[in-house]
């Protein structure tokens, strides 16, 4: 609990750590996992199973304090540092944008073992998908942190935005966009090589594509999608909703894959 590294390019990231046992990641996407209840809860689970459980908060949130452009390169530095503290080899779980995150990682020749998705994004089109990128970029480049948000979150459903911009907290919230542009950066990335076909040959680990029982039609399309490229991957509905999951439900679940991908 309470662990910080140091990566290749300075930054300090700080993480939690749960359990004995072969290691899972688990990589946030826009918002955090650290500290938040239903994550404690799987942690948990997870270390009561026999799997570390790794929590880091990613770059420039949280305790993981950064400055300057956080790209997707710098983002991966950041997650290699955090294997390479915590038993050299893992499985990453991804949440949301965390699931792209995790699988430019897996291409990028990290050491991972295997892939756990939770509802990963990624049935857009890449060019629609591109051009959001770009113009988010655009957005935090010129300082429109506000509207940057707004724009990173126009694709999803509107009362989602809506209650961000009604919570006290929207301030704090769009401040944080700068953090936002490996997410994005990420999502990119992994649209256009599934629309390839690209990363059928770059990702050769196993991969779990899971998604909520309670969830959009998207979710369940990107999973399908995941599958039809990636050959090692099994698609699983797992009690879940509103792009969470549920501790009891799904750290089994993803207890049993990490000792799948990592035995003895």
């Amino acid at each position: 609990m309470g662990e910080q590294v140091t990566t290749s390019r300075g930054d300090v990231v700080a993480y939690d750590r749960l359990g004995e046992g072969p290691t899972v990641v688990l990589v946030a996407g826009a918002g955090s996992l650290r500290g938040d209840a239903r994550v404690v809860r799987t942690t948990e689970l997870l270390a009561a199973a026999g799997v570390t459980a790794v929590v880091p908060d990613r770059l420039g949130r949280g305790s993981s304090a950064a400055e300057g452009t956080l790209d997707l390169d710098r983002e991966l530095e950041a997650l290699r540092a955090v294997v390479d503290a915590n038993g050299g080899t893992a499985v990453l779980c991804g949440h949301s944008s965390g699931c792209s995150i995790s699988l430019h990682a897996a291409a990028a020749g990290l050491p991972v073992a295997g892939l756990v998705l939770w509802e990963a994004p990624l049935a857009a089109p890449a060019a629609r998908v591109a051009d959001w990128v770009e113009g988010l970029e655009q957005r935090i480049d010129a300082g429109e942190l506000e509207a940057a948000q707004e724009w990173y979150m126009r694709d999803m459903p509107p009362e989602w935005l809506a209650g961000a911009k009604a919570s006290p907290a929207w301030p704090a919230i769009y401040a944080g966009v700068v953090a936002l542009r490996a997410d994005a950066q990420s999502l990119g990335w992994a649209t256009e090589q599934l629309e390839s076909g690209g990363l059928r040959d770059a990702v050769t680990v196993p991969v779990l594509a899971t998604y909520g029982s309670s969830t959009q039609a998207s979710m369940v399309e990107a999973a399908d999608r995941v599958r039809r490229v990636l050959p090692r991957t099994e698609v699983r509905e797992v009690a879940g909703a509103h792009h969470t999951w549920e501790p009891d439900a799904f750290a089994p679940v993803l207890a049993t894959f990490t000792r799948a991908c990592l035995p003895g």
